[in-house]
């Protein structure tokens, strides 16, 4: 999926979950305040750089920020804020982030891990009082589950 798809399916379904979140409210009281500048970024830009974030190799969100959206994907994005602002404006899309990943779900027909590292359950002088895993894991051994099938589409 290129940027620009990605890009339009964010803003379909943004605009669609705006008036589907705007509709059983009561009319606002009063006029909100607004203070500052505009904002600069949409929020469907915003969601598409978490998106590419957690598609990229990048480990830190400020290391993708700052080396590949900033240079690579300036095109793409033209009016960037500074990472700190970008900070601020991804707790405003968190919301409308889960419910557009939720929608992309498929359907779950098993077990489903994200990562199978191994985690030391105790030290060993402890094994025979450690009953959690008694009947599955032993010696030296870790517990594996497998998956029989994935989540996403």
């Amino acid at each position: 999926m290129t940027i620009v798809s990605l890009f339009c399916e964010i803003d379909d379904f943004l605009s669609v979950y705006e008036k589907y979140k705007a509709a059983p409210q009561l009319p606002a009281s009063q006029r909100p305040e607004k203070r500052g500048r505009s904002r600069t970024l949409h929020p469907s830009e915003v969601m598409t750089i978490l998106i590419l974030f957690h598609q990229s190799r990048y480990q830190t969100l400020k290391d993708y920020y700052e080396k590949h959206v900033r240079h690579y994907l300036r095109w793409a994005f033209p009016n960037l804020v500074s990472y700190n602002r970008f900070v601020e404006l991804q707790q405003e899309v968190l919301e409308p982030l889960s419910v557009y990943l939720y929608t992309r779900f498929g359907t779950c027909d098993g077990i489903s891990f994200v990562d199978s590292t191994p985690i030391p359950v105790c030290h060993n002088r402890r094994i025979l009082i450690h009953k959690v895993f008694a009947e599955q894991a032993s010696l030296s051994k870790t517990l594996s589950v497998g998956s029989t099938g994935s989540n996403f589409i």
